[in-house]
């Protein structure tokens, strides 16, 4: 695990892309790549957002984002939200995500969060096992809206 340098840009957004359950089908390429380079760049330089990567044989073959959030619930505790979990579909099953997990649970501990949160696609059944045996409990019903 380390932090994710711009270098390995195509490589998070194609592990995204291949997703067919997430629907991250755009891609990289030529129109795309300047929209994730900012991307990238306003998670890298600010202190309260990480990309990191799993990386095997000079390959990225994992990815994750965790960022840190003040709220003023729970005694004003800062909660950790776990985001864009993505393994590369010949690594899974061989517990690179579950190291993922373990390994930005660890980066939010250091940095005082409470907890870790996160989301996952109501079609992703095998992601929500996942998680459960991970420890994770199902306790909140999530809502989005394209703006």
């Amino acid at each position: 695990m380390r932090e994710a340098r711009s270098g390995d840009l195509e490589a998070i957004v194609r592990l995204h892309a291949a997703d067919t359950l997430g629907g991250h089908g755009d891609g990289w390429n030529e129109e795309t790549a300047s929209a994730y380079a900012a991307a990238f760049a306003r998670i890298v330089t600010s202190e309260d957002h990480m990309l990191f990567v799993a990386e095997a044989g000079g390959d990225v073959i994992g990815t994750f984002q965790v960022s840190l959030v003040p709220c003023l619930t729970a005694r004003g505790a800062t909660r950790a939200r776990l985001e864009a979990v993505q393994v590369r579909a010949d690594r899974r099953s061989g517990g690179v995500g579950a190291a993922m997990v373990l390994f930005a649970e660890a980066w939010a501990r250091e940095r005082g969060a409470a907890f870790v949160e996160l989301t996952s696609n109501v079609a992703r059944t095998d992601a929500h096992r996942f998680y459960a045996r991970l420890g994770y409990a199902q306790s909140h019903l999530g809502f989005k809206k394209s703006l």
